[in-house]
């Protein structure tokens, strides 16, 4: 008789050591802790690896190596993809190792926009920049309908985003799942080899108090970037997701606000995330013990794992 281990899953860091410090200044833990807590609570038992593939002295793990997870989860970051910086190359080839390894992959924001330029794609600074704390009006392409990604979404949703860059070229291997009037890549697959990447250009893993947090970081920018007349503006719409962060059922928030339940509520507004781990991580990890075990047992060895 064989048991089922928790999951394997491996977070990659995406931003460098000043952007974890400055995150965790402001909201107390960096993109990748902030994943890891989300993935705690949605796969009881689970366990986490954090590591720091940008850094200079971080961490290089072989193809073997990531195979061992039965995930890959990249983060959100202020890392400009197309700039050929020592920090994205690193990030790049540890994705390339990532779809080298067969391990499924997930990627939020940077996350996507990693993946997508490890495969050959293209990112690019949006012009003008149109989203900043709730990406608007999302809706499924008809590949995304009957995708298992976005299998649990409406017809159309809002959703957390905080970002200044897009994809502005899929690659060979890719699906176009979600899309919006005002950022064309919302939703992906990637095939690679034998890797499979979702992924995604909002935040299913955060909270609307680490986006109000993130508005904060960014003001300037924001402002610059025409999405707010001032500091006072961008307060003030932090402080609205702030509310919601502490009431979600709030609906005199929800109004101002302009979202409803899909975005308020915190198991729907991590609906990627859940599709993910239940309809493409178990079912390749189940399915890759299996052949362990029949492997195992043409050879004369015990099947238990």
């Amino acid at each position: 008789m064989h048991h089922t281990p928790p999951l394997r899953f491996l977070i990659a860091e995406s931003e460098t050591a000043d952007e974890r410090a400055a995150r965790r200044d402001s909201v107390g833990r960096s993109a990748g802790e902030s994943y890891a807590a989300t993935l705690e609570e949605l796969a009881p038992g689970c366990t986490t690896t954090r590591i720091r593939p940008a850094d200079a002295d971080g961490d290089r793990l072989t193809v073997d190596a990531i195979a061992v997870y039965d995930a890959v989860f990249l983060t959100g970051s202020p890392l400009h993809v197309y700039s050929d910086t020592p920090e994205v190359r690193r990030e790049l080839a540890f994705m390339r190792a990532v779809f080298a390894s067969g391990t499924p992959a997930f990627g939020s924001c940077a996350g996507l926009q990693i993946a997508v330029a490890a495969a050959g794609g293209t990112v690019r600074r949006m012009q003008p920049r149109q989203e900043a704390g709730i990406a608007r009006r999302l809706y499924a392409t008809e590949a995304g309908r009957t995708h298992p990604l976005l299998a649990d979404r409406p017809a159309v949703w809002d959703a957390p985003a905080i970002h200044g860059d897009e994809v502005e070229t899929l690659p060979a291997g890719a699906t176009l799942l979600a899309t919006s009037a005002a950022v064309r890549v919302q939703a992906v697959e990637i095939r690679q080899g034998q890797g499979i990447f979702w992924g995604v250009q909002y935040h299913p893993e955060l909270a609307p108090g680490e986006i109000a947090a993130a508005l904060r970081r960014q003001a300037d920018s924001l402002i610059e970037d025409g999405l707010a007349r001032d500091h006072e503006d961008v307060e003030a719409q932090a402080a609205l997701l702030d509310a919601l962060h502490d009431a979600p059922d709030d609906h005199a928030v929800r109004w101002r606000l302009g979202i409803d339940a899909a975005f308020a509520d915190q198991p729907r507004r991590r609906s990627e995330l859940i599709a993910f781990i239940e309809r493409l991580v178990i079912p390749t990890r189940d399915g890759r013990a299996q052949v362990l075990r029949a492997t195992s047992v043409v050879a004369g060895a015990s099947p238990g794992l």
